[in-house]
């Protein structure tokens, strides 16, 4: 099993990769799975929510947060977070946005009908991430629709849709980069490569959110 804390750092220390914000116990340590494999090739560098200072954010090179995030916890880094996005980083943030974590985002709103037809998705713009890849495919896992997502955090202007939701497809992905700098990419549900059926896929998924973070990937 990984140790997250073998890569904790103090502030001189220096990230040469993602910071993965671990905010759930146990949160990916299998060194089989395709996360614990990131870490292996510290392409992917998890720090404990608690543990986190802002010496993690200065040295960063890119930025995941999960949707088990303490967004309350979390408001204490607002400043080093714009920082970060200021120096050009990016950040993907997995879930429902319910607090003001940076300027110009707002909080999530779910669907108001979540009939199964009220889950289809559709792609609405390119992205690298998900370059060549049936977006269908991960409507379902086991037979079951939701896990993707069931509404959407609210896109600031100038943010371009890249995956929509529902007969009105409001943006369940979206990626926004920002006046002052940096890219924040919002995917409004669970970890979206922990979604479908498919075990190559969401590998394929996790690798190429972790290149697109750490800007590998464009």
């Amino acid at each position: 099993m990984l140790k997250t804390n073998a890569f904790a750092i103090d502030e001189a220390s220096q990230i040469m990769g993602v910071l993965l914000i671990q905010s759930h116990y146990n949160y990916y340590n299998e060194g089989n799975s395709p996360m614990g494999l990131q870490v292996q090739a510290q392409e992917v560098l998890p720090v404990r929510e608690l543990q986190l200072t802002e010496g993690h954010f200065r040295e960063a090179t890119g930025l995941i947060t999960t949707t088990h995030l303490d967004q309350i916890g979390f408001l204490r880094f607002r400043d080093a977070v714009e920082d970060f996005l200021d120096r050009g980083g990016r950040w993907i943030f997995n879930g429902h946005l319910m607090r003001p974590l940076v300027e110009g985002l707002r909080n999530y709103v779910p669907l108001p009908s979540q009939r199964r037809v009220d889950l289809d998705q559709i792609r609405l713009n390119s992205h690298p991430i998900f370059l060549g890849i049936d977006q269908k495919k991960l409507e379902e896992n086991r037979g079951v629709a939701g896990f993707y997502g069931r509404g959407h955090n609210p896109m600031p202007e100038g943010a371009v849709a890249i995956n929509g939701i529902g007969p009105d497809k409001v943006a369940v992905d979206w990626v926004w980069a920002r006046p002052r700098g940096g890219e924040i990419f919002s995917h409004s549900g669970n970890e979206f490569w922990g979604c479908g059926d498919d075990p190559d896929l969401k590998a394929s998924l996790l690798d190429r959110a972790v290149r697109w973070a750490g800007g590998k990937l464009n």
